[in-house]
């Protein structure tokens, strides 16, 4: 299996990354959102192959799985626009600025900024998110999301191995060694 570097990213390929991944993440997003609500609001769900995929266009006003979706507007603006948009730009910064950041690190946040940059424009401008996509088999099915929720769960993915086994186990840049085909011991 390929190490991933540590090597950090210059300050230069930061910002270009960063805004590339981005505008693309919040296009496609809002992109789609756009679709969804000129093509699928007010319709049924839309099975596609053999339910297994469905879109089903749903207007979330909470967070993941419609957390916080009870609470008076007024607080969720400030949990879901104001507390998330505070965060994002924190996590912004720490990706930006800081030259210790390692690759995998600084993809992973990424992500989850290009995707909460996405869903905080739907909170902005609607006071809600719109959710187009379900997949799964039978009854056992996901949340509805969209491709900004996707962004940040890739970048959420990413980081279970740095949770798991620490930064160090994805940072190796020494080549694996080779092993001596009679007796399996390492060679030099």
């Amino acid at each position: 299996m390929a190490a991933i570097s540590s090597q950090s990213i210059s300050k230069k390929s930061r910002w270009a990354w960063f805004c590339a991944i981005s505008v693309v993440m919040v296009l496609a997003d809002q992109w789609m959102k756009n679709y969804a609500v000129q093509h699928w609001k007010g319709l049924p769900p839309r099975p596609f192959l053999f339910d297994i995929f469905r879109v089903h266009y749903a207007e979330n006003h909470g967070a993941f799985l419609s957390l916080f979706a009870d609470l008076p507007k007024d607080v969720r603006f400030w949990i879901l626009t104001v507390f998330n948009g505070i965060i994002l730009l924190g996590v912004s910064g720490y990706v930006l600025l800081n030259k210790n950041v390692s690759r995998y690190v600084f993809f992973a946040f990424t992500f989850v900024v290009a995707g909460g940059l996405g869903n905080m424009i739907d909170r902005a401008r609607f006071g809600f998110v719109i959710d187009f996509f379900n997949m799964g088999l039978g009854g056992l099915r996901t949340g509805i999301f969209n491709i900004a929720d996707m962004a940040i769960s890739a970048g959420f993915i990413m980081m279970i191995p740095l949770a798991l086994y620490g930064e160090a186990s994805l940072e190796s840049d020494a080549a694996p060694e080779k092993l001596d085909g009679v007796t399996g011991s390492a060679t030099s």
